[in-house]
C-alpha cells in the first residue's frame, strides 16, 4: 500500500495511546479516522455492531484498542476482525499487555492474540508495553497526600512512555509490510520500583513522596468500592499487581529504539515534562 492511499483506523482514538498515533499518522501525511464513543471522527461502540461497518470502510489498517475494563470481549474482537478482514483492511497493530503471551488462553487480551495469529487475510504487529507512566500523572494511580498507592510491593517494572508506545505503533501502521508478524515489548530504558518512581516524582516537585505499598485485596475491593472499575474486573489489578510485586514485572527492551531510532523516555524525563499534574502536591 502506497501513503497516498493509506488510511488507519485508529480505536481508542481519545485515549493515551490513540490519540498520539493518530497525530502521528496525520503529521506524516497520513490518514487516520480516529474512533470512540464520543468526541472522534467516527462513533465506535464495541457493544453496537451497526457502528462497526461504517468505521471500517475504506481502511487499509487498524490499531487495535480493546474494550477497557472488561474481561469477557474476545468473541466481540473476532467478530470485528472478521469484519474488518471483508472491508478491505489488511493489517492490524495490536496493543496488548506486558506478559500477556503467559497467561491463559482464556484470558481475553490473550485470546485476541492467539486469534491474530491463526489470520491468514491479515498481517499484525502486537505491541506487549510495560505499565504506562501516564499512570502516575491521572487518576489510575494519583499521588494524594504524598503517597501513590498500589500492591506491587519490592517489585521493579520498565515503565514506559505513552509517547514512545505511540511512536512504535505508528512505525507498524505507516510500514505494516516491515513489521509483519512483529511482537514488541516496548518499555522504559530503566526497571523501577514504585518506590523508586515516588522518589524521582519528588525529586522533580520538591516534596517527599512515598509508596504506599497496600494489602492487594484491600485495593481492589476499594475500587470495586469506589466504582474505579467492575468486580470482575478486580482479576485483571489482582493479575498485573501481582506479576509485578512476583518480580515478573516487564524489563527493558531495546525495542522503541530498534523501531524508531530514538532512545525510550526516562521516568526522570516524563516527570520533569508532567509536573504540573502535581500541581497541588509541590511546596507553596
Amino acid at each position: 500500500m502506497t501513503h497516498s492511499q493509506q488510511t488507519t483506523l485508529v480505536l481508542g482514538g481519545t485515549g493515551r495511546t490513540g490519540s498520539r498515533v493518530a497525530k502521528n499518522l496525520i503529521g506524516r501525511g497520513l490518514g487516520a479516522r480516529t474512533a470512540a464513543r464520543g468526541g472522534a471522527d467516527v462513533r465506535f461502540d464495541w457493544d453496537d455492531k451497526s457502528t462497526h461497518g461504517p468505521a471500517l470502510a475504506g481502511v487499509d489498517s487498524v490499531y487495535l484498542v480493546t474494550p477497557v475494563m472488561r474481561v469477557d470481549f474476545a468473541g466481540q474482537v473476532s467478530d470485528f476482525l472478521d469484519l474488518a478482514e471483508e472491508a478491505g483492511a489488511r493489517h492490524i497493530t495490536y496493543l496488548s499487555t506486558y506478559g500477556i503471551e503467559q497467561a491463559p488462553a482464556e484470558f481475553a487480551i490473550r485470546a485476541v492474540e492467539l486469534d491474530l495469529l491463526g489470520r491468514t487475510r491479515l498481517t499484525h504487529s502486537i505491541l506487549r508495553p510495560g505499565w504506562v507512566m501516564q499512570n502516575f500523572s491521572d487518576d489510575h494511580l494519583p499521588l494524594v497526600d504524598g503517597l501513590i498507592t498500589v500492591p506491587t510491593g519490592d517489585g521493579a517494572d520498565a515503565f514506559v512512555d505513552a509517547e514512545d508506545i505511540a511512536a512504535v505503533a505508528t512505525e507498524t501502521l505507516a510500514n505494516p509490510e516491515a513489521h509483519a508478524g512483529a511482537q514488541y515489548a516496548p518499555t522504559g530504558p530503566e526497571a523501577l520500583t514504585v518506590a523508586e518512581v515516588a522518589a524521582i516524582i519528588g525529586d522533580v516537585i520538591g516534596r517527599p513522596v512515598k509508596h504506599n505499598d497496600i494489602d492487594r485485596e484491600a485495593w481492589i475491593s476499594g475500587a470495586v468500592a469506589a466504582g474505579f472499575v467492575p468486580a470482575p474486573y478486580g482479576e485483571i489489578l489482582r493479575w498485573l499487581t501481582g506479576t509485578i510485586a512476583s518480580g515478573k514485572g516487564s524489563r527493558p527492551t531495546d525495542d522503541v529504539r530498534k523501531v524508531t531510532g530514538v532512545p525510550p523516555t526516562s521516568l526522570a524525563d516524563f516527570a520533569k515534562r508532567s509536573i504540573l499534574a502535581w500541581a497541588g502536591q509541590a511546596p507553596r
